[in-house]
């Protein structure tokens, strides 16, 4: 087995709260700079810069997870990641299908644009992509898993848009293939707190929004090549392979 890292939560200019400088060469460039070998591109309800930042990653030999930080119904937030480009489109689809109509204000929420390799804007999101879409966790879920992508639940430990805060417990049965930690458990030390928790994998993510936040934390996937496949397998503990948080 081999050791790669990753920060599978990161945020770009698409996202409402994502720095201006969050385009993808920045990314790929600051990733590159902290040593990732994998990054996940998770915008609020939205998975349209994923492609780009790809296409740019790969020539950096970064892989790319591709997937959205979804806004459920009960405002839990959580990573969707998708293996091709066609299950990619058809939760892009299930996204503009269910998130309200519900106009983005510049002057109080910041740009939603997509951009390509020379920072140029190609698209600009009209709906505010931070609402929750009118899909539970459950549902969107099950979704997530038709389309035989990832659904993990992101920052569990903090106070807002976690399941914890939002439910207030983790429910009996969640059909997660992993639970993400924030930079903040490293110090509040969740994981201690909270054994149920250890029934399920567990990854620790950036959530940048800045770039000199992207790598701040990290997982260790352990794992003979990158792909997606062989994430999935690490997530599941097969043959030997594993995650380690950092």
């Amino acid at each position: 087995m081999r050791t790669f890292r990753a920060d599978l939560h990161i945020h770009t200019v698409l996202s409402p709260c994502g720095d201006l400088a969050m385009s993808p060469g920045r990314i790929v460039e600051e990733a590159s700079r902290k040593g990732l070998d994998i990054i996940g591109i998770t915008d609020h309800n939205s998975t349209r810069q994923c492609g780009i930042t790809a296409r740019m990653a790969s020539a950096k030999g970064i892989y790319v997870m591709q997937g959205a930080e979804v806004t459920t119904k009960e405002e839990v937030h959580c990573l969707a990641f998708f293996e091709n480009s066609d299950t990619l489109d058809s939760f892009q689809v299930y996204l503009d299908s269910n998130l309200p109509e519900i106009m983005n204000d510049t002057s109080k929420f910041g740009y939603q644009v997509v951009v390509d390799e020379d920072e140029n804007i190609v698209y600009e999101e009209d709906k505010l992509l931070i609402n929750a879409l009118d899909k539970g966790m459950d549902e969107i879920e099950s979704f997530v898993h038709s389309l035989n992508g990832l659904f993990i639940p992101a920052h569990i430990d903090k106070s807002k848009n976690s399941i914890y805060s939002q439910l207030g417990f983790l429910p009996a049965g969640l059909n997660a293939d992993a639970l993400e930690l924030s930079p903040a458990s490293l110090h509040n030390k969740f994981e201690e707190k909270h054994y149920e928790i250890n029934n399920y994998q567990t990854i620790r993510s950036s959530d940048a929004h800045f770039p000199e936040e992207i790598g701040r934390v990290h997982t260790e996937f352990y794992i003979p090549q990158v792909s997606f496949r062989e994430i999935r397998a690490a997530l599941k503990g097969v043959d030997g392979r594993k995650t380690e948080i950092r």
